[in-house]
């Protein structure tokens, strides 16, 4: 049986998404240097290319058959750093982030099982669950509603490029033989579409804005880089749906880099949202 759809997590498989997921939280806290949320993601998108382009030579083309899946892939993670910055512009960041990533993994767990034939098992189910509204839980932090309906139509459709781009990699990555040449390819069309989008909108000066920024960015693109590259080549290992599931952990790794290393407030909802997703991660290894 082929081990990407059987179910199950081996440990190196296991270790390197949560490292991947570390590596997440990692960039998205660097990500705040200053820039308007369009330039950061404008300024990962493009060193992520630049460290893709060094790094094609090294790696086999993918196969012929993968090449529609790098280019679409490209452009659904383009749509949704699209997405994701008007999701941002109309709603606060603790309500809009669990509707665009926290119900993600549940979407693609169920394509994974229903049309890849991949097999998860009851207890994978329910860690893949878990985590899910562990994610949505602990981003919530119990407040209230910080967004207004424009908000949580565009988070929505965040949604939808995280799952479609999460599946579109998952299929490409099988076909193409090499997990890391196709993601090297889908980087550098990411990064294209990125530029042409910020030329198209504000112009050549849009690049210029982000030289004062270029170290942290230059840190986050290397973290956002590694990271996703680690969840394609585990796409090719373990079903979908629990590498997706597991990439989400990253808010709990956000969450421990806030009150251990930052002094944030933990705060009993908080901690019980992190006891859920730690749950999620039993069942998902068992």
């Amino acid at each position: 049986m082929n081990p990407a759809t059987a179910g199950g997590l081996d440990t190196l498989t296991f270790l390197a998404v949560l490292a991947a997921a570390l590596m997440h939280a990692g960039w998205n806290a660097i990500v705040k240097v200053g820039l308007d949320r369009f330039s950061s993601m404008l300024l990962i998108a493009l060193v992520s290319m630049g460290l893709a382009l060094s790094l094609i030579p090294v790696f086999p083309l993918p196969a012929a058959a993968a090449w529609p899946w790098v280019i679409g892939s490209g452009l659904l993670h383009t749509g949704y750093k699209l997405f994701l910055v008007q999701a941002y512009t109309h709603g606060d960041l603790s309500y809009v982030y669990p509707i665009a990533r926290g119900t993600a993994p549940l979407i693609v767990a169920v394509v994974g099982v229903f049309a890849l034939g991949e097999e998860i098992g009851t207890v994978g189910a329910t860690g893949i669950a878990l985590i899910g509204l562990g994610v949505v839980s602990m981003s919530l932090r119990g407040g209230g509603i910080g967004a207004n309906r424009t908000a949580i139509l565009w988070a929505l459709g965040t949604t939808g490029f995280t799952a479609s781009y999460t599946l579109a990699d998952t299929i490409g990555a099988r076909l193409s033989g090499t997990a890391s040449g196709f993601v090297m390819w889908m980087f550098v069309v990411d990064g294209i579409a990125m530029s042409a989008f910020a030329v198209l909108a504000r112009g050549r000066a849009a690049f210029g804005k982000l030289r004062p920024a270029w170290r942290s960015g230059l840190v986050a693109g290397v973290l956002s880089l590694g990271s996703y590259w680690v969840a394609v080549w585990a796409f090719t290992r373990a079903p979908v749906g629990l590498v997706a599931a597991l990439r989400e952990t990253s808010v709990l790794w956000a969450m421990l880099i806030g009150v251990l290393l930052l002094g944030e407030r933990g705060g009993p909802w908080r901690w019980g949202a992190a006891a859920m997703i730690a749950s999620g991660l039993i069942l998902v290894r068992v």
